[in-house]
């Protein structure tokens, strides 16, 4: 089957944009340097005063989606999609017993979409996160024929409060489910067996030129040890700051220095001073990409200490971790869902150290073996820039995507458009009061 690249795909996001979610902007710029049409539907505005600059190359518009909280503000979200989509009564009847259940603002989303979808000759529906962004995708799907599709990451995944009844019916419904890593795609493969043909792994990619590879320099003191992400428990940072106190109890001279913000700010912070450590590890709060990129640089190693949280959260596979890896700094990561695919052997040379979850020991063992002079830092440098040239170039992540976009397009029907919104007969209502509503 050829493929063709016409066509627009709709990106259906939460919130756009969102600062931690850079692999989203990188995807969205693969995609468009490969020529594909693309525009943004954000349910949120965002709320966050910081971007990074990466969000100015993106040529794609941004719509954001009306979302009226009361059921009467919703009629004329109802009516216009009534005047622009054909056979929507007929759609909507049939989704009816489906939207029960939805949040009102949800359905009102989701029709807004679906009108904008139509008039903008959407081909194809993409969201990011088996959650909301997914859900409305799919609520526009079924009123349009567009088929949809979703990249499901982690949180909307293995978090406790993840309804999995409706996952698997995402899954199911989409014409096809991508995921971040093979974890993922074995997990989601038992969750939904009857869909498992149409689940794809295809890993986040990283535009490599932004991360350029530097030969590995003698290790600093004292000691440069970097984290990134979150200050949430998943990420494990509490592990890290109890390993870093028992190498300066041992006599060891280090520098640490952790960019996120997040929940836990004050309690890791309280959890410094406890320690004495206030020297030793500096909180830096959120930090921009290209200062993340700048810490990377200063590192002589970079820790991701992940774990499963209590509420059974967990992270897929951090893109910052991807990022040090390219630049060539020696990593130390957790054997958490998706990172072991990244931190093992690749042609006989480590691509960095894996310790267990939730293991002080082993952090702190992973620690010392990369401030060792007799440690080859080179070889594990060059052995993981190898793994991400290979496996996480944005533009083999992008050309997957198109793809799977371009077979769903092929396999759908061509969209129909009202020549006019009389063209759209009444006969297609179930019921006069129905009929009087949209009217």
């Amino acid at each position: 089957m050829q493929l063709s690249n016409e066509g627009r795909v709709g990106y259906v996001l939460k919130i756009y944009p969102r600062f931690s979610e850079t692999f989203i902007v990188t995807e969205i710029l693969a995609r468009e340097a490969a020529g594909e049409d693309l525009e943004i539907f954000s349910l949120r505005p965002p709320v966050d005063p910081r971007f990074h600059p990466e969000l100015a190359r993106v040529q794609a518009p941004v719509t954001y989606v009306a979302r009226p909280q009361k059921l009467s503000e919703g009629w004329p979200i109802i009516a216009a999609a009534h005047n622009v989509i054909p056979n929507f009564a007929q759609r909507f009847a049939a989704l009816l017993p489906d939207l029960a259940e939805c949040e009102a603002s949800e359905v009102h989303q989701g029709v807004e979409l679906a009108t904008r979808v139509t008039e903008r000759g959407i081909t194809h529906l993409h969201a990011h996160f088996g959650s909301i962004a997914a859900r409305t995708a799919r609520i526009a799907s079924a009123l349009t024929g567009v088929p949809f599709s979703f990249t499901a990451h982690a949180k909307d995944i293995y978090h406790e409060q993840v309804d999995q009844a409706e996952l698997i019916r995402l899954i199911q419904a989409a014409h096809h489910t991508v995921t971040v890593s093979d974890f993922n795609y074995r997990y989601l493969s038992t969750l939904a067996p009857a869909a498992s043909g149409r689940l794809h792994r295809v890993y986040n990619g990283l535009e490599l030129s932004r991360f350029p590879f530097r030969e590995s320099a003698p290790v600093h003191m004292p000691f440069r040890i970097a984290a990134v992400g979150r200050l949430v428990e998943k990420k494990g940072f509490s592990l890290l700051i109890d390993a870093v106190a028992a190498l300066v109890r041992s006599g060891v001279q280090v520098d640490v220095r952790i960019a996120g913000g997040g929940e836990l700010a004050d309690s890791l912070a309280d959890r410094v001073r406890l320690l004495g450590l206030s020297d030793q590890i500096h909180l830096l709060g959120p930090r921009t990409q290209s200062e993340v990129i700048e810490l990377l640089r200063w590192a002589d190693v970079f820790a991701a200490p992940c774990i499963i949280g209590a509420d059974g959260n967990a992270d897929g596979l951090p893109t910052v971790l991807l990022e040090a890896m390219a630049m060539g700094v020696v990593c130390i990561g957790s054997d958490v869902t998706g990172i072991p695919e990244v931190l093992g052997g690749m042609d006989g040379a480590a691509t960095g150290l894996l310790v267990r979850a939730g293991n002080v020991e082993d952090l702190i063992l992973a620690l010392r073996t990369t401030a060792s002079d007799s440690f080859d830092r080179m070889a594990t440098a060059l052995a993981a820039r190898s793994l991400i040239e290979r496996c996480f170039d944005s533009r083999s992540q992008s050309a997957q995507l198109q793809r799977l976009c371009g077979t769903a397009a092929a396999e759908a029907d061509p969209p129909v458009r009202a020549e006019h919104p009389s063209s759209v007969s009444s006969s297609c209502f179930t019921s006069p009061e129905l009929e009087a509503v949209v009217r």
